[in-house]
């Protein structure tokens, strides 16, 4: 059964033409009209700041405003543009937006890269820590400052560890009533989304990123031995950073003896193994 993603992409930028704001609106009414105009410029469009203004006044209480304050905020502090990486095949995970050649009749490869205005950036990580401090045990908050932080850090996403980590050990430790969205959360639930945040430093393929990755899942290992999928986490890391096949394997047979159908394990035990077996053919 296919489960739903918990960490949601981080909002994009668009920039449409503003329309214009009616001059009274009930409290009631913010939420459908903030929607549609972040659908119009999106969320850190002309307007969307005066909107949010006019809301909380309104409406102070109101749940969905920090929200709408921190991509406000974040989407605002964000500045794209395309940077040459000679010699990089991909970046953060990506690969790259075009190719072209130098003078050599050489490949150099270009990517979107993102870069914040710290300023704009810091007012984002405000929101969520005033968050954060009324709500210490909503998932979402704690989601959305990690996926912002690494975002924000790139290939060494210290700061964004250090809050999984510490998320982590709090789970240990003090075992929260932990909500996500207003609602219940299992451990099951928490495990998922370590387990993402995982994915995520994996597919960003930095060295720091890459221990970060082994050293999250060793962690969730102790915690959670019944978990497949950190097991199976180790496994990749032998197998992709270090190139040691043979511990590889040992790694994804425990997975799979965990949860046989741990699909993640098996195929790369499968990548392996037909590896190992085209190896072997050359050699004959």
């Amino acid at each position: 059964m296919k489960m739903k993603r918990l960490i949601a992409p981080l909002v994009a930028i668009l920039t449409l033409t503003c329309p214009a704001l009616a001059q009274e609106t009930a409290p009631e009414d913010f939420q459908a009209r903030y929607e549609r105009l972040v659908r119009n410029v999106g969320y850190s469009g002309v307007g969307v700041e005066t909107l949010l203004d006019r809301w909380e006044a309104a409406d102070p209480d109101n749940k969905a405003i920090p929200m709408a304050r921190f991509n406000y905020y974040f989407v605002k502090s964000q500045h794209a543009e395309i940077v040459s990486k000679p010699g990089v095949r991909r970046y953060l995970g990506n690969q790259p937006t075009f190719t072209l050649k130098d003078s050599d009749g050489n490949d150099v490869n270009y990517f979107e890269e993102i870069t914040y205005d710290e300023e704009l950036f810091g007012e984002a990580m405000k929101v969520l820590d005033r968050q954060l401090a009324a709500q210490p045990d909503e998932l979402r908050w704690h989601y959305l400052k990690i996926t912002a932080l690494t975002a924000y850090e790139k290939e060494s996403p210290d700061m964004a560890a250090a809050e999984l980590k510490a998320l982590i050990e709090r789970d240990a430790s003090a075992h929260p009533a932990w909500t996500l969205d207003g609602e219940a959360a299992s451990s099951e639930t928490f495990q998922q989304g370590v387990g993402e945040y995982c994915a995520l430093f994996f597919q960003t393929a930095s060295p720091a990123s890459y221990e970060y990755f082994r050293e999250i899942s060793e962690r969730m290992t102790k915690l959670f031995p019944k978990n497949s999928v950190f097991v199976g986490n180790l496994g990749s890391y032998q197998q992709v950073v270090k190139g040691n096949d043979k511990q590889a394997v040992k790694f994804y047979k425990k997975a799979l003896k965990l949860d046989p159908e741990d699909y993640a394990a098996r195929r790369n035990m499968q990548l392996i193994e037909r590896r190992q077996a085209q190896a072997k053919a050359k050699k004959k």
